[in-house]
């Protein structure tokens, strides 16, 4: 009589993996809502600024307000994924199921990498959704289907960064109801304090070195070049060479979030 052997450790935590990310998956049937607050913070957006503003607002080099404030609506759906992502973890590790995960023969990092990935794939649906929209109300993309689809890979790269924010957030505090006011803070504080929503020569000039270098306005920068929306003119290094300024971004805070998060993880 053989006895059954053990799959490889990597394929073991794979599967693992996916399990967790499946669960992930299934609490978004439960709390639907979930999807809704990540889609409507970049609708209100797109729709409300975007249209009460189209007409007070001059674009530097052309191109209508709605055009240059799409790609911004794509970008805070990372940004509005950051409090759902911590209030999640904040509320496994409070409820003890993190203890539970822990007491498991699970890898430990499947049970981190399952709540990004199952919840990276809520923001892509909510990123399909509001680039729908998006198109529908004046959003355009001007450099063909090749540069929309490099685009929208960044605004993927830059959503699952900010969800291993999310998570390390809500590992470091532990309390939801503070976690969503941070959250608010984040998502207003870093859309606000960069080139999303205007030029950064119409801001005030104490706030233009932190719009320049806010990783926000590098992502956008970038998404409007690729598509061809008229980006204003501005000789600062982020802004000539958005693509750098972002790789380098997402490189540190990925490396960052994950490590401390892994740190915590075993701490909490």
């Amino acid at each position: 009589m053989t006895t059954p052997t053990e799959p490889p450790k990597a394929i073991a935590a794979a599967v693992e993996t996916l399990a967790l990310a499946g669960r992930r998956l299934t609490h978004l049937r439960k709390v639907p809502g979930r999807l809704l607050a990540i889609t409507l913070n970049s609708l209100i957006t797109m729709l409300a600024i975007g249209y009460v503003f189209k007409g007070a607002v001059s674009v530097e080099g052309g191109g209508s307000y709605p055009e240059f404030l799409f790609p911004a609506a794509l970008m805070q759906v990372g940004l509005a994924g950051i409090a759902p992502t911590a209030i999640a973890v904040a509320m496994d590790l409070k409820g003890g199921l993190t203890d539970r995960f822990r007491s498991l023969p699970i890898s430990r990092p499947a049970v981190l990498f399952g709540h990004t990935i199952g919840d990276a794939l809520v923001g892509l649906i909510a990123l399909a959704i509001v680039a729908g929209i998006g198109l529908a109300v004046g959003g355009r993309v001007h450099a063909g289907f090749p540069a929309l689809l490099a685009g929208l890979a960044v605004l993927a790269l830059f959503l699952y960064v900010m969800i291993w924010v999310g998570v390390l957030l809500g590992l470091s505090m532990g309390n939801p109801e503070s976690i969503d006011g941070v959250g608010a803070v984040l998502t207003l504080g870093l859309s606000f304090l960069s080139n999303a929503f205007m030029a950064v020569s119409q801001l005030p000039s104490w706030v233009r070195p932190v719009a320049e270098w806010n990783p926000v306005s590098s992502v956008t920068t970038l998404c409007r070049q690729l598509w061809g929306v008229p980006v204003p003119a501005d000789d600062s290094f982020p802004a000539q060479h958005p693509g750098i300024v972002v790789a380098v971004t997402l490189v540190v805070l990925f490396a960052a979030a994950t490590l401390l998060s892994f740190r915590r993880y075993r701490l909490a």
